[in-house]
This record gives structure tokens, sequence and C-alpha cells, in this order.
């Protein structure tokens, strides 16, 4: 029966996620991630495996631990992919090895109620070399494995994700109160363990109410979207209500009873922050949803949350809260719980996120995974799926794209990477103009950081960018609420006071000289992908890209300018040169650059970090 033979013909392998992804050649594992709800064999993404036994197979407990709370209930494991380590002759025993470890991972993850389900249900083994070649697949059916030579890579994946189903989500906040000997550290555990024991087994009870309901109120929104992605997924609330009241067979005085301890105790309250995601299909029952999705995905992180506070359960509790993403690469969400008692930039919590972007396959240098990048439902309340939280009318963003090309012939364009705003004179009612033109290219920088999500600091006012500058001693306190110009060495030190970014400032003598400068600030584009503030006389531009062709030395400057006073209207914009290519001599022999003025170029730099 362990034969190896040919897939039945009309089997097919269906991969989502993109082919980058799948059959990146890094040595090791990947498990393969499916739905239940999906047609069989369909691959929506990969995890890495990083935890390693000493037998160099999976450390299966640790695995899943983590994937229990980083995979949203709606998506399982459904094979593994492992890469390197063997020749093409073993393929078929590459496969089955890795097939076994899945299905043992599948079962811990389900739990319980996973068993039968993961007997009934093909898993995929797949080998691929190092060096390339085709991903060869594997599927095995109760003990035969067999060969799939049928892959295909669907091309509009999010269509094929969001049209068969929507996100459920449910937040429940818990307080439980429990009473602990203070001196006596493995009773504590143990009274602690049975009050939560009570708590999961609350979540089942026939007594407790689940009120479904839609966060868009208009019936209109989302229903047919013309692109289809998380962020305008069809989302329903889950609420939990407890204390449903009840008919007592018995009419009785109300009474308490009071038993003493023996021997010293506290009360402690211990805070379960809960807010689970699942996807469920579309033709789902309600009723079915919520027993097989919502209820055990908040027994799981109940779960999960509780080891994390046994260790300092009679210390101070850790402040556990859980939090979505949509990393780029991914077609679904994932869940992380962060500790939240120190700061995203202490150690351990820079360990936790990198080792969750080796589990990704994400870039080490890219902040992808911070509280800022976080999935925010309350923007999906009013169907706008706008995630800008400024207050206020929204600004225009990446102004640059679409425009005219430099004119220069041969040129090699490095640009700005990643989304900014505009901001310029006279915007939010603000008179600055005439003065403002540097605090809006350090406000359209600063909005670059963090659309990239490297900070979730709202961008600064005048006032505040002037109080940043006296805190720090720069500015005597007079200078707050005035109209005083201000250059790119205050620039840096604000961007150094409130984001932590380091800049490179290069001077230039002249106008004149600042296409020698192009080589550079090409690099600085390619390597950094920052906005560049060009602060000369009493004049600020915000640099987005350079046009240079290094043989002919010929160059233009994508030029954002900030003195523009006139509505947001990108078309205006555009055509009335606030937003364009500049070469530093014009074809009517005019010069962009001043030859009599100095210039300084702030350069911010991108921070290396997770």
């Amino acid at each position: 029966m362990n034969e190896t033979e040919k897939v039945t013909d009309g089997d097919t392998i269906k991969i989502l996620c993109p082919r980058l992804i799948l059959t990146r050649r890094e040595p090791g594992l990947q498990w393969l991630i499916g739905s239940p709800f999906f047609p069989p064999f369909t691959i929506i993404s990969t995890f890495k495996s990083i935890h390693t036994s000493s037998s160099s197979s999976p450390d299966f407990i640790k695995e899943s631990d983590d994937l229990r709370t980083l995979l949203i209930k709606g998506f399982d494991i459904i094979g593994g992919l492992i890469v390197g380590g063997s020749s093409s002759d073993d393929g078929e025993k590459n496969a089955r090895e890795v097939i076994v470890w899945a299905g043992k991972l599948r079962e811990l993850v389900i739990g319980g109620g996973g068993r039968e389900n993961l007997e009934n249900r093909e898993l995929i083994g797949a080998v691929a070399g190092l060096s390339g070649g085709d991903v060869k697949f594997f599927v095995e059916r109760r003990g035969n494995v067999t060969a799939v030579d049928s892959v295909v890579y669907e091309e509009n994946q999010e269509k094929f994700v969001w049209e068969r189903g929507c996100l459920f989500r449910c937040n429940l906040p818990i307080k439980m109160p429990v009473y602990l000997p203070v001196k006596n550290k493995a009773d504590a555990e143990k009274m602690y363990l049975r009050a939560a024991e009570v708590v999961a087994s609350s979540f089942k009870d026939p007594l407790v109410t689940y009120m479904v309901e839609r966060l868009s109120k208009d019936i209109s929104v989302n229903l047919h979207p013309a692109l289809i992605s998380v962020e305008n997924a069809d989302v329903i609330q889950v609420s939990v209500l407890f204390n449903r009241s009840g008919k007592s067979p018995k009419s009785s005085a109300p009474f308490a009873e009071y038993i003493p301890a023996l021997e010293e105790a506290r009360l402690f309250v211990v805070d379960f922050e809960l807010e689970v995601l699942c996807y469920v299909a579309k033709d789902l029952l309600l009723m079915s949803a919520i027993s097989k999705l919502i209820i055990p995905a908040l027994v799981d992180q109940f779960n999960s949350m509780k080891k994390a506070v046994l260790p300092k359960l009679l210390a101070q509790h850790p402040q556990l809260c859980s939090y979505h993403f949509n990393p780029p690469g991914l077609l679904h969400p994932i869940t992380v719980i962060y500790e939240l008692n120190y700061g995203e930039t202490e150690l351990k919590q820079v360990e936790v996120r990198r080792s969750l972007h080796m589990r990704l396959g994400l870039p080490f240098d890219r902040p992808l995974l911070r509280i800022a990048n976080a999935l925010d439902f309350s923007m999906m309340k009013d169907g706008s799926g706008n995630s800008s939280k400024r207050k206020g009318p929204s600004l225009l963003k990446d102004v640059h794209i679409g425009i005219p090309s430099s004119g220069v012939s041969g040129g090699v364009v490095s640009l700005v990477q990643g989304s900014y705003e505009y901001h310029h004179y006279l915007q939010d009612g603000f008179d600055d103009s005439g003065w403002g033109c540097a605090y809006r290219s350090l406000q359209t920088i600063i909005s670059w950081f963090r659309l990239q999500y490297y900070t979730s600091i709202d961008v600064p006012s005048h006032r505040e960018i002037q109080q940043a500058l006296v805190e720090i001693g720069d500015k005597d306190p007079s200078f707050i609420g005035s109209r005083e110009w201000i250059g790119a060495i205050e620039l840096s030190f604000v961007l150094d006071k409130l984001l932590g970014v380091s800049c490179k400032i290069i001077n230039v003598r002249s106008g004149a000289e600042l296409p020698e400068k192009c080589r550079e600030l090409a690099l600085h584009f390619e390597n950094q992908g920052t906005p560049i503030m060009i602060g000369g006389g009493v004049l600020a531009y915000t640099l987005l890209g350079v046009d240079y062709n290094e043989a002919s030395g010929d160059c233009a400057f994508l030029i954002l300018d900030p003195h523009y006073t006139g509505n947001d209207d990108h078309k205006k914009i555009v055509n009335g040169g606030w937003c364009g290519w500049k070469k530093a001599v014009d074809s009517k022999g005019r010069n962009f650059f001043l030859h009599d003025k100095f210039y300084n170029l702030l350069l911010p730099q991108r921070p290396s970090m997770v």
C-alpha cells in the first residue's frame, strides 16, 4: 500500500502564495498552510519551521505553541516543504518524512477535536533542491504516497480568498479574580490553573450568548469590492455575553459563605485581553462558525496567555495583548501576542519580532510587525477602508506617481521607496507662507516614517516642532510660536528627538555644485529610500529622486515643492510644476538652484530594525 504511484487525473496542487515565497531556496523546513474551506491541496502560505529538536527533527511542542497563536482559525497545516539536504532520488523518502511531521504538528495545533479530521484529510509533502529546479509534490491518502505533476499557480489570489470567505472578530476582556497563598508557589499555581480551567470551560457553557453583527452598517459597503484584500474584506463582530439571567427553580434569600484561608493569601486579579480573528466561509452557518472556530480560538488564546502569566503569577503580571497583522506577501492575517510591560525597543520584544520575521520570511531591516502595523478594525466601521488615523481631511499621497519623465536621455531613475504625504503651505488652516517651507518638508519626511511604520507618532505641528527644539536646548523658549525659519540642522535634531532617526548632511557651497552630488543622491535613494530635504538661502524643498546619466553627467531632480498654497488637487499640483522633474539649468538657461547660495541636504537614514 505504500508504493509511489501517479495521482489520478484531475487532482492538482493549487498554489495561492506568490511563487517566489514558495520556491525560495533557503535550506530547512516550511509548513504548508491551507484551509478546510478551499479545495484539497490548495496552498495559501508557508511558515518556516524555526524550532529544532536534538534529533534534527522539528521541536513539535514549541512549533505547535507558536502556530496555535499565529495561525488564525479557518486555516490549518496541510503539509510541509523541505528544501535541500538530499539527492533527488530521495524525493519520496523525504516527502514521506515531512508528511509525518506535518501530520503530527497538525494534530497538536488542532488539539482534542482534530484527530478525526486529520485522518480524513489529505496531506502534502514537497521537496526542493538548493540549486533550483521545480518543487516536487507528493500527497498521502491513508498511507499511500502519490506523486503530483499538475501544479497551478492562481493568478487572482486575493480574489480567490476573499470571495469565498470573510473575517470573524471577537474581542473579550476578562478579569479573573483568584485568592492565592503567597508563600506556597506550587499550591498557588494549582489554584490558578483550576480557576483558569473554569474560565476556559465557560466559553462552551450553553447559557453563554454569542452576538454576531457586521462592523459596517452600510449594506452597500464591501459586498462586491473592486479590489478584494484583507483591508476591505467583510468583517463580522462577535460579542460574548456571559451574565445571562436565569430563572431559579426555588425562591430563597441571598446568602454568602465564609471559609477562612489556612495560610496567608492574597487576592490577585489576572487580566486577559482576548481578541481573536477567524476566517469563515461565507456559506458556513453562524452556529458552526461560533462552535468550530470562535470558541476554539478563544480557548487557545486564553490558554496561551495563561501559560505566559504562570511564571510571574505572584509578581507583576505581564500585560499581554493580541494584535493582528497582514504583512506583505501574506494573503491572510496572522495573530501575535505581545507583552506590553516594556517598550517595543526592549531587547526581548525585538527578539520576538525577529523570530516572527524569520518564520514568515520577512526582511530583517523593516518594521513590519510593530504595533503601528496592526490591522485597525475601528477604521473599518464606516467601510471606508482608510487606515489613516490623521484628524481632519486626508492628505495627498505619492504625488509623483504618474508625472511626465525627466527628459534625461539614458538616465537611471532612483526614487523614494514607499509612501509619503504632501505637506505644503496653508494646510490645516495654518498660515506659514513665507517661512514654513522647511517645517512642511520635515512633516513630509515624518509622514514617510509613519507610513512605513517606523513610528506611530502623529506628524508634528509647527508648534510641536518648535517645542522639540526648545526641549533639547537648541532654541530659547521665545522660539515657540514664532515665525522663525529652520534649516537642515534643526530638522536633524527634531528627527533624532522624536523618531530616534539619524541623518547625514551634505554641504554644497553653491547651487552650481548640486549636479555633482547626483551619484551620491542616487545611492541614497537605492539604499535608504527616504525623502531628502534641500535647504538653500531661505527656501526648502523635498527631493524625491534623481534621474542620472553617469556617462554624460546629465541629471534631473524630482522636487516636491512645499511652497504650494492651493487646494490638494493632484492635477493642479503636477501641471503647475509643484511636483516634477527639475534640471539644474532648464531649456531657457534659468538656474533652478541659485549659484550664489550654499545648500544643505538632509539625508535621513532608514533605521535597520524589526
